[in-house]
C-alpha cells in the first residue's frame, strides 16, 4: 500500500483535503461551489488495475486535451499525513520514503507532493494553472489522488480523483471538486463554473474508461 498526502501553505486555499469529506456536498468550503459524480466503469480486478494505472498516469487530464508541463516530483521522503479512508475515517500519519515511478515516455507518475502546470482549453474554457498534489493513495481496491491550485487559474480549490473496486467486484470511477471563483468573470457568473466542471467531469469520465468513449 502506498498512501501521501502533502500539504503546506503554497496552495491558494485553506481547505486543503476538503475533498476526502464525505459531506462536502452540503458543506462546501466557504464561497466555493462543490460538484461530484461516479461512474460504474466495469467489475473485477484487472478493470480495477487498468484503471489505476491510467489514473496515476495522469490520463484524466490528458484526455481532456489539457497539457501537463514542468511536472516536478516532490524530492526526498514524502509525509503521510492525516489522510481518510473509503468511510471517510481519519487514518493515521506516517513517514514514508517516496517512490518515484515514470511511463513509457518518462514522465513522472501521480506522486505527493508533486507540481505540475497545466494549460488547455475544453469546450471553450480555458486553463492554466498551477496545481499541487497534496493526496496520492494506492490501496489493494482504492486509487486516488487529488490536486489542489497553487495560483493562476480563474478559480480556486481542489479536485480528487478515485478509482475503487467494491466489495460487489464493481469499479467505479468518483470526482469530487470544489471551485472558488477567482477571476472576475466568474465571480459574476457562477454558473461558469458549473458549466466548466460539467464538461471536464465528462472529459475524465471518457478518458479513464473506454465504456464511454465517442
Amino acid at each position: 500500500m502506498r498512501r501521501g498526502t502533502f500539504r503546506d501553505e503554497t496552495v491558494d486555499y485553506a481547505a486543503v483535503g476538503a475533498t476526502q469529506a464525505p459531506d462536502l456536498m452540503q458543506y462546501p468550503p466557504e464561497k466555493s461551489i462543490p460538484a461530484e459524480e461516479s461512474w460504474r466503469i466495469g467489475s473485477g480486478q484487472a478493470r480495477f488495475e487498468s484503471a489505476s494505472e491510467s489514473l496515476l498516469s495522469w490520463a484524466p487530464l490528458r484526455g481532456a486535451g489539457l497539457s501537463l508541463a514542468d511536472i516536478r516530483p516532490a524530492s526526498g521522503s514524502g509525509y503521510a499525513g492525516v489522510a481518510y479512508d473509503a468511510d471517510g475515517t481519519p487514518v493515521a500519519p506516517s513517514r514514508r520514503e517516496a517512490e518515484q515511478r515514470f511511463d513509457a515516455e518518462g514522465t513522472p507518475y501521480v506522486s505527493a507532493g508533486a507540481t505540475v502546470h497545466v494549460t488547455g482549453r475544453l469546450s471553450g474554457y480555458r486553463a492554466d494553472a498551477e496545481l499541487r498534489v497534496i493526496l496520492a493513495v494506492e490501496e489493494p481496491r482504492r486509487t486516488a489522488f487529488a490536486l489542489g491550485t497553487v495560483g493562476g487559474s480563474v478559480v480556486s480549490g481542489e479536485e480528487l480523483f478515485l478509482i475503487e473496486w467494491r466489495d460487489n467486484d464493481e469499479v467505479w470511477f468518483t470526482v469530487r471538486a470544489f471551485d472558488r471563483p477567482v477571476s472576475t468573470l466568474y465571480r459574476l457568473l457562477p454558473r461558469l463554473i458549473r458549466g466548466r466542471r460539467r464538461q471536464l467531469f465528462r472529459a475524465y469520465l471518457t478518458a479513464v474508461s473506454p465504456l464511454f468513449a465517442p
